[in-house]
């Protein structure tokens, strides 16, 4: 029988990760004998990445579809507007929720990659604002797997790398220069330790991410409610128990860590904020079209009731103003 080796090597990078993967699929050996699945933040921008890293190096790159057989020596990279996660020895694509206000994301892959491969699975943070693929590194750990983060001072954005170096035992560090070299040398190491099963908390989020089961029942199951709640849909957020950092989930599949879930919440308000300054520059206009027209007609009583009106909504829109402002 053949002894197992770390040959399933998933990779989440965003902001500045794209220089770093050129260079690995560069210098990666041919045939190499993992497969790699690759997640970039993109949201839903066209991806030229897989044409990128062919460009690059000469092991086999390509959008991952729904249904493949993961093969060694491919690199299979998430495509836009799509989560990408690994169902046995398959890929499976779905356009379930965001996570971290993302899609694709990287804890989804490294959760189904965690559970379905175990201790065959390497997890690779890269360089990335905020902090997905720390839940998702850790995952990979709670499964026997390794974990590889790029060092937070050879990143451009340090942001994932610092916050998987402070909440994962990470294995090894890796810079731009040695991450091939690193990745190459593990994926030829035998896997010393038995596979064990996941822990049923995050066999329920794999199985959230999939679509599976009634939502309310895995999240009680998971976390309890919050006084938070989604700032994407607006339902109640289920903190998850035991997390560190902290993270929540709402029922129509929605994720966050705390970090994101702020990052989120500050978008959201300042979008609510310049919409209530459209709102009440708008019914001032309107407010005072309506008075030169009651002037028109002579009608002088309700004029100057829409003109105090207006003059009221403009006082309440420099008020808002200067909050914006920071004043």
């Amino acid at each position: 029988m053949l002894t197992p080796r770390r040959d399933i090597i998933v990779i989440g990078a965003s902001s500045g990760g794209v220089p770093l993967m050129l260079d690995m699929a560069a210098a990666l050996p041919v045939p190499f004998p993992a497969s790699i699945l690759l997640v970039q933040h993109i949201g839903t921008h066209e991806s030229v990445l897989p044409e990128l890293l062919r460009r690059s190096g000469r092991n086999p790159a390509m959008h991952a579809r729904s249904g493949l057989s993961i093969e060694p020596g491919h690199i299979y990279v998430a495509p836009p507007d799509h989560h990408m996660l690994v169902v046995g020895n398959e890929i499976r694509l779905t356009r379930e929720a965001k996570e971290n206000h993302t899609r694709p994301a990287i804890d989804p892959l490294f959760r189904s990659a965690a559970i379905s491969m175990g201790p065959r699975v390497i997890g690779v943070v890269l360089s990335g604002r905020l902090d997905d693929g720390t839940a998702g590194l850790q995952a990979i750990k709670a499964c026997g797997g390794l974990a590889v983060v790029q060092e937070p001072t050879d990143a451009e954005a340090p942001d994932m790398p610092a916050s998987a170096s402070a909440n994962v035992a990470v294995d090894h560090y890796v810079t731009r220069a040695t991450l091939a070299a690193t990745l190459t040398r593990l994926a030829d190491e035998p896997v010393s330790i038995p596979r064990v099963a996941a822990p049923p908390e995050m066999v329920r989020e794999f199985q959230l991410s999939l679509g599976e089961g009634n939502p309310m029942e895995q999240l009680d199951a998971i976390g309890r409610p919050s006084k938070i709640t989604c700032p994407d849909c607006s339902g109640v957020l289920w903190e998850i128990r035991n997390s560190h950092p902290p993270r929540y989930r709402c029922h129509t599949g929605h994720a966050y860590t705390q970090q994101t879930l702020e990052h989120t919440q500050g978008t959201r308000t300042d979008e609510a904020l310049w919409s209530a300054l459209r709102a009440l520059q708008e019914r001032e206009a309107l407010l005072s079209s309506m008075a030169g027209a009651c002037r028109e007609r002579s009608d002088a009583h309700e004029a100057e009731r829409l003109e105090a009106e207006a003059v009221h909504m403009k006082t309440h829109a420099l008020q808002l103003q200067r909050i914006m402002a920071g004043e």
